[in-house]
């Protein structure tokens, strides 16, 4: 004979109100956890005042259009962009380029003749021919090495200056800086710059299993020169590989397409992009990654038209694992606050 039904009182995880499983419990269940821990309940937004009680502003979270918060519970790899997420666009603009800029005429002058070298000019002798063919105005052409040593390295510099004025993401011109830049870090007239945040989210994430790549439009050596020299000491230990524009422009799906196939993943959503500039995201979210807009001092978009949920530093992506706080929350933590 079937044994007698329970009493609804005792049956496990269930109020005496309704059956075991039935959507009247469930939904009830979930209003008294988001009630035990202070949550809004569904379809009510949670309060954000205007001014922090230290006096600083709040952010406002992202427009309701914007794309769902990052499935983080599923994350394997982490791709940072540099200017504007792991470092100060300020050491970019202020430090980086100037350095090149002013150095680039004392490099080509002292490594002329050299393999690596030529390979520079030689490339940056065919962007020129293209820019010209292009018509892109101040381009300034390139003699034959026949012309001899100065007249070349005097065509390369005024091509150079005119490239980093314009802030232009070429290969040809990231790697020559790439070079210039590693005697500067070499001889420690420069040091990499990153957020106070970055070291310990790498080392997080690294003791999480969760691999972490850089992908930024300087050359892989360069992003080497900034990681292995930074303020904090060597962080290479934490990152598991460098992407630059052979891979494609960052502003291409198909360049984030050919990161996915590169790091080892089952999909694209197992990666989690982070970068300060729209276009790159739109980019890595059409090719399938989950994407966070990186809040940093100098960032250069709107932060009500993005579209995409933000993050003010890079430990949201591991806090939010471990948390389990709604991402409209996290949003609003200040580093080192729960």
């Amino acid at each position: 004979m079937a044994s007698p039904v329970p009493p609804v009182s005792q049956v496990s995880g269930c109020r005496a109100c309704c059956v075991p499983g039935c959507a009247s419990s469930q939904l009830r269940r979930r209003r008294s956890l988001k009630a035990a821990a202070g949550l809004p309940a569904a379809g009510t937004s949670i309060p954000r005042p205007r001014q922090r009680l230290d006096g600083r502003r709040r952010l406002r979270a992202s427009p309701a259009s914007a794309t769902g918060p990052p499935q983080l519970s599923s994350i394997r790899s982490v791709v940072l962009d540099i200017e504007g997420t792991t470092s100060p666009i300020s050491f970019v603009t202020d430090v980086l380029f100037p350095y090149a800029r002013d150095n680039v005429r004392k490099h080509l002058d002292a490594t002329y003749g050299s393999d690596e070298t030529n390979d520079d000019i030689a490339m940056l002798r065919a962007q020129v021919e293209q820019d010209l063919s292009e018509g892109i105005a101040g381009v300034v052409p390139v003699p034959p090495d026949e012309a001899g040593k100065d007249p070349v390295i005097d065509a390369l510099v005024a091509n150079v200056e005119a490239m980093i004025k314009a802030d232009r993401k070429i290969t040809s011109l990231k790697q020559l800086q790439g070079h210039v830049w590693r005697t500067g870090f070499e001889s420690e007239e420069i040091k990499g710059v990153v957020f106070d945040d970055v070291p310990p989210a790498l080392q997080k994430w690294h003791a999480s299993g969760i691999k972490t790549y850089i992908y930024s439009s300087g050359s892989r050596e360069a992003q080497r020169l900034i990681f292995g020299n930074t303020t904090y000491g060597d962080l290479r230990k934490y990152l598991c590989g460098f992407f630059d524009t052979t891979v494609g422009t960052k502003r291409e799906a198909r360049s984030y397409y050919e990161i996915w196939q590169s790091v080892g993943v089952d999909r694209p959503s197992q990666i989690l992009f982070l970068t300060d500039v729209y276009q790159e995201a739109a980019a890595a979210k059409a090719a399938g990654l989950e994407v966070l807009i990186s809040i940093r001092p100098g960032t250069r978009h709107s932060l009500k038209t993005t579209g995409f949920r933000q993050s003010l530093h890079l430990l949201i992506s591991y806090e939010l694992r471990i948390c389990n706080l709604p991402y409209a929350q996290m949003c609003y933590l200040q580093k080192g606050r729960t």
